[in-house]
C-alpha cells in the first residue's frame, strides 16, 4: 500500500511541484497517473520510491514512513520496489545478463539463484535471446524491456514506471504496457505515469489526474483494478 497524506513538494526555487497531494493506492491495483507535462507525476512516483522527500506532508509505503527512514532503511525499501525511470541507467559496458543480475548480486544472491532469476526475468521481456549483447546492440523498446526485466528480478510486491513508453513506437509501447498488464493480474501492485493515451486503452486501471501539482477531483478513481 501506498499512501500520501497532504503531501507537498517544495524545491529551493520555491517551485512546488505537488500541492497537498491525499491518494491511497491499495495493495494489488494498477494505478495510472496522467496529466499534462510538469504536472508533478515524476515528482509524485519519486517520493514513494525514496528518491525524493516531501517538503510536508507524508508518504507511506507499506507502513513505513518514508522519510523518516535512515539510508540503511531506504536501501531496505527499494529492495521491495521495482523501479523504471526515465533515465535508464543502463551499465553499457556489462551485457544483458550482467544489468539485470546486478540487484541480486548486491542483495547477495548464490549465483546459482541469480542466473535462475535472471533468466526467468529476461523470458518474461522476451530477452532471453539477447542475455549476452551489450545495451548499445538493442533497440529502445529492447532497452526499456531490459529495464523493466532489471527492475522485477527481485520480484517486487510494487512496481514503480516513470513514463515506460516514452519515445517508443506504437508497436513497442503496446508491448510494455501488456507487461504492466500481466504483472498486475499475478498481484503486483503498479504505479506508473504516462502520457500513452492508446497504452491507457490497453489498461483495465484505475487512472489518476495530475494538474498543477494537484488531484483533479472526480479524476482520481476512474476504473479499478484490485487483483
Amino acid at each position: 500500500m501506498i499512501v500520501y497524506s497532504a503531501a507537498t513538494k517544495r524545491y529551493p526555487n520555491g517551485y512546488e511541484a505537488l500541492k497537498g497531494v491525499s491518494l491511497t493506492i491499495e495493495k494489488g491495483q494498477l494505478v495510472a497517473v496522467t496529466g499534462h507535462s510538469g504536472a508533478g507525476k515524476s515528482t509524485l512516483l519519486k517520493l514513494a520510491a525514496g528518491i525524493e522527500f516531501a517538503s510536508t506532508g507524508s508518504v507511506f509505503v507499506n507502513n513505513q514512513n518514508v522519510a523518516q527512514l535512515k539510508p540503511a532503511g531506504i536501501a531496505v525499501l527499494r529492495r521491495n520496489l521495482g523501479l523504471v525511470f526515465q533515465d535508464h541507467k543502463l551499465l553499457f559496458e556489462r551485457n544483458v545478463f550482467d544489468n539485470v543480475a546486478l540487484p541480486l548480486e548486491i542483495a547477495g544472491f548464490t549465483r546459482t539463484e541469480t542466473g535462475k532469476r535472471v533468466r526467468a526475468a529476461l523470458d518474461k521481456v522476451g530477452l532471453l535471446s539477447r542475455e549476452k549483447a551489450f545495451p548499445v546492440a538493442l533497440s529502445g523498446g529492447e532497452q526499456q524491456r531490459l529495464c523493466i526485466a532489471r527492475a522485477i528480478v527481485n520480484r517486487p510486491a510494487i512496481l514503480i514506471a516513470d513514463e515506460p513508453t516514452g519515445n517508443l513506437d506504437a508497436d513497442y509501447a503496446a508491448t510494455i504496457m501488456d507487461l504492466f498488464k500481466s504483472f498486475n493480474q499475478v498481484g503486483v501492485t503498479v504505479l506508473l505515469s504516462t502520457h500513452d493515451q492508446a497504452g491507457l486503452a490497453r489498461l483495465d486501471c484505475r487512472r489518476v489526474q495530475l494538474s498543477q501539482g494537484s488531484v483533479e477531483q472526480g479524476n482520481a478513481d476512474q476504473g479499478s483494478a484490485v487483483a
